[in-house]
């Protein structure tokens, strides 16, 4: 383990993946923050919470804001997982640390970019180009990986 706390391409890989991780957390804040303020719930009990006298179906309902906070959210997870298991092995099979600096942090900008992007709402193609440039990122960590390591 100390050798691992002591390469800087897994520092790098440890910081940059905890930031992507907790920004993935924090959207979840941010569903129950909109859910809540917009008073759009998609479960009875939550809704009775706040609806008083039996006025709680109307509360029980579908908001768009709340589903694009809710469907940014669905999305880092659907990249953000891909990136920390291909970043660790990436990591692990030691790349020089220049270029793992560039993917992480070209992952975790495209990450917190992308977000922006799709709360503020900023027009298409930001959106895209943001997610795009993630997966790249992503895809390429997996392809050095790959190339470094092949086993056959």
């Amino acid at each position: 383990m100390q050798q691992l706390v002591e390469n800087e391409v897994f520092r790098a890989y440890a910081t940059y993946a905890t930031i992507v991780l907790v920004k993935m957390m924090l959207m979840s804040l941010f569903t129950a923050y909109f859910r809540i303020t917009h008073k759009a719930f998609s479960n009875p009990e939550d809704a009775a919470v706040h609806g008083k006298g039996g006025d709680s179906k109307r509360f029980l309902r579908i908001d768009q804001d709340v589903e694009r906070v809710r469907r940014c959210h669905l999305n880092d997870i659907e990249n953000i997982v891909p990136f920390v298991g291909v970043g660790l092995l990436y990591a692990l099979s030691n790349p020089e640390l220049s270029c793992a600096l560039l993917h992480f942090r070209v992952f975790a900008a495209s990450r917190v970019l992308h977000t922006i992007f799709y709360l503020a709402p900023v027009p298409q193609p930001s959106r895209a180009l943001a997610f795009f440039v993630g997966l790249l990122a992503t895809l390429s960590m997996a392809f050095c990986t790959v190339r470094s390591l092949l086993y056959i």
